[in-house]
């Protein structure tokens, strides 16, 4: 499933939840050659995971909810020969026995004379079939399809407002468009013309690379007598290709496929929350000022979308992740970082069997004014808490900076001054940073990072840089979540031993 689909679909529920409507869903599946295999699947598993449950349709490849199926529209054939019949019986469409050769001669012409392509005025040969004579043809056995007679004039023009784009100009329709194939099964068109009449749709919110075809949809609802529903035309997601705006591509872009979030292990939430974000500019200032809030309680407006097509950045994406993985309670990553290890990370997995001490280390700078912001995904979470784990430690052999202090003998002093004199495990926070103070000012560094900066040239270092020897020599890392903390779950006998063995 493409990440465009999905981000229509969560507009079209958006828009549902907040007018207290429908949101179904249909699977469109008349051309038979374009089918893939579990597809009706794919498409109801990748909502389950991002927490979509249409209010009616397709709940599998065979079943459905609702009062308006079937939501199939192969299993459909019947209720549209029956509206293409009586478009027959009121001279509206026509058997066409045109050859796919014939059709292949046509569209040559046409472009060898630079004109317009399509089965139109003279050039729709069996417009003008009598009833009597196509009977007759359709008994001796000859192959055809059924065709729409429009009644439009491309010289004439429509006006149409589109609740996304606004108003709108398009010549009129007059193309004899195929409405039944030979298989019996409609196109894409037809079908949504009668579908969308019998199920009661009031708004179809789609691609805007349907948008041409609104002069031809509104024909056919006008000429079956149906009330047309409100139509609105999303523009694609784009991406930036070395300055140029594309659509984003499946096939040039993993992001667009929406498995790939599962893949790289970004919460559902966080996708959602960025797609309303890229869907209404507004949701980034509401978000601001609502940071407890769900987004059920964000108004989404369709004429606030963007009508040239946004872009998809994913270094704000995963800007969106990190604050909703820091709202998550150290259960919730705990839970949802296992899950996705099950699948992709078989080593992560073991590293989480302990989850007393996984909670300790999910927990730290959690639920905090301000709490950690570390963890974008949870293919990120083993990076994150790798250290925390002596068999993970103990294999990482990279050579960490130590910054300002890095000279082995002052390093060395430092940690073993700081087991020998000032470590004690039950200090509480600030006791435990007074110390470290003090271990800076005993060993000729500035006490306080101010008095660094207003005489740099009486001191080497500062206790900030103090710290850092400290947080290095414990983690291998000179970024990490608050130092304290971490030392409380770690415990005396990882400290002596790391802080030891530096």
């Amino acid at each position: 499933m493409h990440i465009g689909g999905f981000y229509q679909a969560l507009i079209a529920m958006k828009l549902a939840e907040q007018t207290k409507g429908i949101f179904f869903l249909r699977i469109e599946d008349t051309d038979q050659k374009r089918e893939v295999e579990n597809g009706i699947s794919e498409i109801v598993n990748s909502f389950k995971n991002f927490g979509f449950k249409p209010d009616e349709g397709m709940t599998s490849e065979t079943e459905s909810i609702g009062n308006y199926g079937p939501y199939k529209q192969s299993q459909r054939k019947e209720i549209y020969q029956a509206y293409a019949k009586y478009l027959i019986e009121q001279g509206k469409a026509y058997p066409c026995f045109c050859t796919p050769e014939e059709d292949e001669e046509r569209r040559a012409k046409q472009e060898a004379a630079k004109v317009r392509p399509g089965y139109y005025g003279v050039w729709a040969k069996c417009r003008n079939v009598t009833v009597e004579e196509a009977i007759e043809r359709i008994k001796d056995g000859e192959k055809y399809i059924i065709r729409f007679k429009s009644p439009g004039r491309e010289d004439r023009k429509i006006k149409h407002h589109d609740v996304i784009k606004g108003n709108v100009d398009f010549p009129e329709n007059d193309q004899d468009i195929v409405i039944i194939k030979a298989d019996g099964l409609p196109t894409y068109h037809f079908a949504h013309a009668v579908d969308d009449h019998l199920m009661g749709t009031t708004h179809v919110i789609r691609g805007d690379e349907w948008l041409s075809s609104v002069p031809l949809h509104l024909q056919l609802f006008y000429e079956l007598g149906f009330k047309a529903p409100k139509y609105a035309h999303i523009a694609p997601i784009m991406k930036n290709d070395n300055g140029n705006k594309r659509k984003l591509s499946k096939r040039k872009d993993p992001e667009a496929a929406v498995s790939y979030y599962a893949e790289e292990g970004i919460p559902a939430l966080a996708v959602k929350e960025y797609l309303l974000n890229i869907a209404n500019s507004t949701f980034e200032n509401w978000r601001r000022a609502n940071p407890d809030k769900t987004m059920d309680e964000f108004e989404l407006q369709l004429n606030k979308m963007s009508v040239s097509g946004a872009l998809f950045d994913m270094v704000k994406l995963l800007d969106v992740s990190k604050i909703v993985i820091s709202k998550m309670t150290a259960e919730e990553v705990y839970e949802n970082a296992l899950e996705w290890a099950k699948k992709y990370d078989k080593e992560l997995e073991n590293l989480l069997q302990d989850k007393e001490y996984a909670l300790k280390v999910f927990g730290i700078e959690r639920g905090n004014k301000k709490p950690r912001k570390d963890i974008s995904k949870w293919s990120d979470v083993m990076e994150n808490i790798s250290y925390m784990y002596d068999e993970e430690f103990e294999k990482d052999k990279t050579e960490y900076p130590y910054q300002v202090i890095n000279d082995k003998e002052s390093i060395q002093k430092i940690l073993k001054l700081y087991i020998e004199k000032y470590y004690d495990e039950n200090d509480d926070k600030q006791t435990w940073f007074d110390k470290i103070k003090e271990l800076a000012g005993e060993m000729g560094y500035a006490k306080e990072v101010k008095e660094f900066k207003a005489n740099p040239g009486a001191y080497k270092a500062h206790v900030g840089d103090v710290s850092t020897v400290l947080r290095v020599a414990l983690t291998k890392r000179t970024n990490t979540p608050d130092m304290y903390e971490i030392m409380q779950v770690l415990g005396k006998d990882r400290i002596v031993r790391r802080l030891g063995q530096s």
